[in-house]
C-alpha cells in the first residue's frame, strides 16, 4: 500500500518481488475461477501503477535499481521476501516496515494484522464485554501502516538525509486510540468493549434492512440533527417528553445520567426499525443530519456522491476500481490526477523486466536537526481528522500554527465541559492528545480584521490543511480558489467527510459517520451481531494519516517545482482506498464478505484465544501447514486429518476448541513465549494498562511526559516512526486556546505593538 500511496503521488515505483512471485499474489479474494499468478485482487489492488521486477536477491538488475532509488520500501522478516542489506542503497531513504520495530525486546516476534491490532489495544476495546475481543475483518492495522510509512518516506527525503527509516505497526495501530491509551495513568481504565456503543451512547441501530449510526453526542455541531430527529420521532408518534421537553443547545452527555439516555434510546429504537436504511440515510443527506447508513459494497457502487467523483473506474481489465485516494487541483492544470494509471505488472513480465535506467540522486545535505525543521504550517478546523495530520508535522520540527477561536472553541474542547472536568476549555482529553507541540492563536474569521490575519499567516505558511465543511473557507474568503489568485505556490490539504465537491459535499459528520460510510462498520464484528466500531471511529484516525502524506507531497513538490496545489482528501474515500480489494471482490466476483469476527480465510486457527486470567487473551495465527505442525507437536494434537489448511477451514469450530484447551490454563505470556520461539504468531492482546508495561514500548520510548499550562505533567504518544538521522519529538505540551497570540503576532508575521492592541480591542484577536 505504501509503494501504491506514493505512485498515485507520481512517484516510479519498481515492485520487487521473488522469480516463484510475490506470496500476495495467492492472497484472497482472487478474480472469478483464476488461479493464475496474476488473479489475486488484493495484489492487483496494491501494486496498480508500478513497474515490476522479479528477481533473485543477487540479479544484476536489482543491484542497478538499488544503485539508482531515492527510496527503497522493505519488510524485513515476513515470509517470501528478499532481505537486503541497506548498504546496497546508501544513497537512500530505507523504510524499514515491521509488526514492532528493529530494535527492542520484541523485535522479532512475529505478527500480522491480528497480532498488530492486539498489541495495540484498539482490539481489546471492540467487540461485546460477553466474547473474545474483536479486529475487523479487512486488515486495518495494514490500512493504518500504509499511508504512515509515505509520511515517513516523504519526510525522511525533507530531512535532505539518506537514513533508515523504523516503523513500527504496533506503534502505529496505537495512535488509532485517540488518546484512550493516555487516560490509564491517571484513572486506571484499562478499557472496555462496549458492543454498539460509543461511550455511554447507542452508536450503532438496527433498521428494517440493516443498520445505521446516530450517536447522541454534545456540542453546537450536533445540535440541528438533535432537533430534527425530535421532529422526525414527532411526526413518527414515538416521542416522548425526553426529547420533546429537552433544551438540545444545553445537551451534555457527560451530565446526563444512565437513566436518562435509556429515556432517549428506547424512541430512537423503534422509529429506526420502521425505516428502511436507504430511506434513513436519504433523509440525512437531504437534511444534513449526521446519520449514516452502515453500508456495504453495493451502496458504495451506488452512491451517487461517489459517481460525481470519479472515485471508481476501470483499470485494464477490472472495472470498478477504487482509483485515488486524494483529488488534486492546480493553477493551470499543472499536476496529473492522484491516481493509479496501469495495472499491476503480470508475473511474466516482471521476470522478463530490464533494470530500471534511474540516474543516482543523493538528496541534498541539509544542516537541520527535525527533518521539518524550518517548515512552517497552518491548520484550521476542529476535531481529529485535521488536528492529528498537522501532530506530524511537529513531532519531526515543523512550526505548526493551530488557528482557534475562544468566541467558537473546537467542539472538542467543548465536548469536555462538565461536572468531571474542573479545567473548563482545557480539560479535554481528546483535544489535549491532538494538539502536542503547536502554536494556538485566537481569531474571529467572523471580522473582517481576524481574517485578515489570517491571510497573512496563510500566505507565511509553507503549508495550510483544513479540516472545514467545504463552505465555511468559503464564506471566509479562504478558499483555495480565491488564495490562488494572490498567490499561486499555495500549497494546501482539505480535509472534510465526502470532499470538496458531489451532492453530498455539504453532508456533515465525523468518524462515526466516516466508519458507517466507509464500510468499517459492516466488516466488524461477529455475523450473528450488530455491526460495531472499530474502537476510534476509524476514519478520525485513519484519514489524517493521508492527509499528512497530502501536506508533505505539496511541500515538496512545490520546494521542488515553485508551484502550488492543492490536495482534496475525503475521509471517506481515504477509507475506501484501504479497503480496494474487498471492494473490487464485489465488483469483479459479485461477492459481499461481511464481519466474520477474528476468523480469516486465508489461515486457521485466527482469533483471540482465552488465557490464565479475568478477560486475559492471545491472539493467534497460523499461516502454513509447517506452523500447523509445529503447533501440533507443542500442543499435543495427534489428528494428522488437519495437516492441511482446506482442512482446518472445514473443520475450524474444532480447531478453535483445540487451540482453546492449550491456552485456558496458561498465561498469555506463557504462550507468546512457547509459540513465538516456534516461529508461530501469538501476541497478547493488550488492554490499555498492559501498553504503559509493554517492554517494547518502553523500548522505543513511545510514551513523552510534558508539562502542560493547566494540566501539569501529561502524557503523550510518539507517531509509529523513527528517523536514524533526524531528530523527533514534541517540543512542547499541547497550548492552552490562544496561548501563542503575541508569538504569532509580533515574532512570525512583524506585527507592531500598537497593531496588535488595535486587533486585540477590536475582537479580531480573542484573549481570555
Amino acid at each position: 500500500m505504501t509503494g501504491r500511496i506514493l505512485a498515485d503521488l507520481g512517484a516510479d515505483v519498481l515492485r520487487v518481488e521473488p522469480v516463484a512471485g510475490d506470496p500476495l499474489r495467492q492472497a484472497l479474494p482472487l478474480a472469478g475461477a483464476r488461479r493464475d499468478p496474476d488473479a489475486s485482487l488484493r495484489f492487483a489492488a496494491w501494486n496498480a501503477g508500478k513497474r515490476g521486477l522479479a528477481c533473485a536477491p543477487d540479479d544484476p538488475r536489482l543491484a542497478a535499481a538499488l544503485a539508482g532509488a531515492q527510496i527503497v520500501i522493505d519488510t524485513p522478516g515476513w515470509p517470501g521476501v528478499h532481505e537486503l542489506d541497506p548498504a546496497r542503497a546508501p544513497q537512500a531513504v530505507w523504510v524499514r516496515v515491521t509488526p514492532f520495530g528493529l530494535a527492542g525486546p520484541r523485535a522479532r516476534w512475529r505478527a500480522s494484522d491480528l497480532g498488530v491490532m492486539a498489541a495495540s489495544g484498539n482490539m481489546y476495546c471492540t467487540g461485546f464485554a460477553d466474547r473474545a475481543p474483536v479486529r475487523c475483518s479487512e486488515p486495518t492495522g495494514y490500512a493504518h501502516t500504509g499511508p504512515d510509512a509515505a509520511f515517513a518516506a516523504l519526510t525522511a527525503l525533507a530531512s535532505g538525509r539518506p537514513q533508515i527509516v523504523d516503523l513500527s505497526m504496533q506503534e502505529t495501530a496505537m495512535v488509532a486510540n485517540m488518546g484512550g491509551t493516555l487516560a490509564f495513568p491517571k484513572t486506571g481504565d484499562r478499557g472496555r468493549r462496549g458492543g454498539a456503543n460509543v461511550g455511554r451512547s447507542r452508536e450503532i441501530w438496527r433498521c428494517k434492512d440493516g443498520y445505521v449510526s446516530f450517536g447522541l453526542r454534545g456540542g453546537a455541531a450536533r445540535v440541528p440533527t438533535l432537533e430534527l430527529m425530535t421532529r422526525l420521532l414527532v411526526e413518527d408518534g414515538v416521542a416522548t417528553p425526553a426529547w420533546t421537553e429537552r433544551d438540545w443547545a444545553k445537551f451534555n452527555p457527560n451530565a446526563t445520567s444512565d437513566a436518562e439516555f435509556r429515556a432517549l434510546e428506547e424512541p430512537l429504537e423503534r422509529y429506526f426499525s420502521r425505516h428502511g436504511m436507504g430511506e434513513l440515510f436519504a433523509i440525512a443527506c437531504e437534511t444534513n443530519m449526521m446519520l449514516a447508513s452502515a453500508n456495504s459494497p453495493k451502496e458504495m457502487y451506488e452512491s451517487p456522491q461517489l459517481a460525481s467523483r470519479s472515485f471508481f473506474g476501470p483499470l485494464g481489465e477490472l472495472a470498478g476500481f477504487p482509483t485515488r485516494f486524494a483529488l488534486v487541483e492546480s493553477p493551470k492544470d499543472e499536476v496529473a490526477p492522484l491516481d493509479a494509471r496501469a495495472p499491476a505488472p503480470a508475473l511474466e513480465d516482471a521476470r522478463r523486466a530490464p533494470a530500471p535506467e534511474w540516474t543516482p540522486l543523493a538528496p541534498p545535505r541539509s544542516s537541520q536537526r527535525g527533518a521539518w525543521e524550518g517548515a512552517r504550517i497552518v491548520e484550521f478546523g476542529s476535531g481529529a481528522a485535521g488536528p492529528i495530520a498537522t501532530r506530524y508535522f511537529a513531532e519531526h520540527g515543523a512550526t505548526v500554527v493551530k488557528v482557534e477561536s475562544r468566541s467558537r472553541p473546537d467542539f472538542l474542547r467543548v465536548y469536555a465541559l462538565g461536572p468531571g472536568n474542573p479545567h473548563g476549555l482545557e480539560g479535554s482529553a481528546l483535544f489535549n492528545t491532538m494538539n502536542v507541540g503547536k502554536r494556538s492563536v485566537a481569531l474571529n474569521l467572523k471580522h473582517e480584521d481576524g481574517v485578515a490575519v489570517a491571510k497573512r499567516l496563510i500566505f507565511w505558511a509553507d503549508g495550510v490543511l483544513e479540516n472545514f465543511a467545504p463552505k465555511a473557507m468559503r464564506g471566509f474568503g479562504l478558499d483555495y480558489e480565491t488564495l490562488a489568485q494572490e498567490r499561486p505556490d499555495l500549497v494546501m490539504v482539505s480535509s472534510c467527510l465526502n470532499g470538496q465537491t458531489g451532492p453530498h459535499k455539504d453532508y456533515p459528520g465525523f468518524g462515526g459517520q466516516g466508519s458507517a460510510l466507509s464500510g468499517m462498520n459492516f466488516l466488524t464484528g461477529w455475523p450473528d451481531r450488530e455491526p460495531l466500531g472499530p474502537y476510534g471511529t476509524i476514519t478520525d484516525s485513519l484519514s489524517p494519516r493521508f492527509g499528512a502524506t497530502a501536506l508533505a507531497a505539496g511541500i515538496l513538490y512545490r520546494r521542488r517545482t515553485g508551484k502550488g496545489v492543492h490536495l482534496d482528501v475525503s475521509q471517506v474515500e481515504t477509507a475506501l482506498y484501504t479497503l480496494s480489494a474487498w471492494l473490487l471482490d464485489y465488483a469483479v466476483n459479485g461477492n459481499t464478505e461481511t464481519r466474520m469476527g477474528n476468523r480469516s480465510l486465508r489461515a486457521a486457527p485466527h482469533g483471540a484465544f482465552a488465557c490464565r486470567g479475568v478477560d486475559r487473551w492471545v491472539a493467534i495465527a497460523i499461516w502454513s501447514d509447517a506452523e500447523w505442525a509445529r503447533f501440533a507437536e507443542i500442543a499435543g494434537v495427534r489428528d494428522a486429518s488437519l495437516a492441511t489448511l482446506g482442512a482446518r477451514l472445514g473443520r475450524v469450530d474444532e480447531v478453535e476448541e483445540i487451540v482453546s484447551r492449550f491456552t485456558h490454563e496458561r498465561s498469555r505470556e506463557e504462550v507468546c513465549e512457547q509459540l513465538q520461539a516456534a516461529g508461530i504468531e501469538a501476541v497478547p492482546v493488550a488492554d490499555f494498562g498492559d501498553l504503559h508495561e509493554d517492554p517494547q514500548l518502553e523500548a522505543r520510548a513511545h510514551f513523552a511526559a510534558l508539562s502542560h499550562p493547566v494540566l501539569g505533567e501529561t502524557l503523550y504518544e510518539r507517531n509509529g516512526f523513527r528517523l536514524s538521522a533526524a531528530e523527533s519529538g514534541y517540543r512542547d505540551a499541547t497550548p492552552v486556546l490562544g496561548q501563542h497570540n503575541d508569538l504569532v503576532l509580533r515574532e512570525l508575521l512583524g506585527l507592531s505593538a500598537a497593531e496588535c492592541e488595535r486587533l486585540v480591542a477590536s475582537g479580531a484577536v480573542e484573549t481570555g
